[in-house]
């Protein structure tokens, strides 16, 4: 009976607070802020990162608390919002290491003032052959060689994996290569 008791106390300050009322939400953030935050902790493993979890978990709960239609069913969904939350944070921390691996990674731009030159005298071939490319290969070529941009910074800009921006030079470098050589055999 004494596990029980709180639980109910809970269930009563969840359609409190459902209703409108602000002490009985605060009293329920109160009985649960620590709960969600070693919840988090366990799942990030930091500490700063675990207070940002359950802030923004409280804030999906105050959004989401009206549509929650069993109160006593609370404690888990509250958790599912925090596990959700630390999940994402965790992908995001994740994402950022990689790409600044990645960019650790790139290799020194080269000195393209000689290309630069070189195709100056022939802008006009093979601005046509950039232009005939598929979108995504003209986008990826235009910001390596147009815009200076390097592999990781072009996998930002596009929203897409390095590997898949490697991918897409290599096939834009052959299909220019095959449009500008078969200008010059012809």
């Amino acid at each position: 009976m004494g596990r029980r008791l709180p639980r109910i106390y809970d269930e009563y300050l969840v359609v409190s607070a459902r209703a409108g009322d602000r002490a009985a939400f605060t009293r329920l953030a109160e009985s649960w802020q620590k709960r969600l935050l070693a919840h988090a902790y366990r799942l990030t493993g930091d500490a700063e990162l675990s207070r940002d979890v359950v802030q923004d978990g409280w804030a999906d709960i105050v959004r989401g608390l009206a549509n929650l239609k069993e109160p006593s069913v609370f404690p888990a969904w509250a958790y599912r919002i925090v596990t959700r939350r630390a999940a994402d944070a965790i992908g995001r921390a994740q994402r950022k290491r990689r790409t600044e691996a990645a960019y650790a990674q790139e290799p020194d731009k080269p000195d393209m003032s000689a290309v630069r030159m070189e195709t100056g005298a022939d802008a006009s071939p093979l601005h046509k052959a950039i232009a005939a490319l598929p979108t995504k290969q003209r986008a990826a070529i235009a910001l390596f060689y147009l815009e200076e941009f390097s592999v990781t910074e072009i996998s930002v800009a596009l929203s897409v994996p390095v590997g898949t921006v490697k991918t897409r030079l290599m096939h834009a470098r052959k299909n220019l290569r095959a449009t500008l050589e078969g200008d010059n055999n012809g």
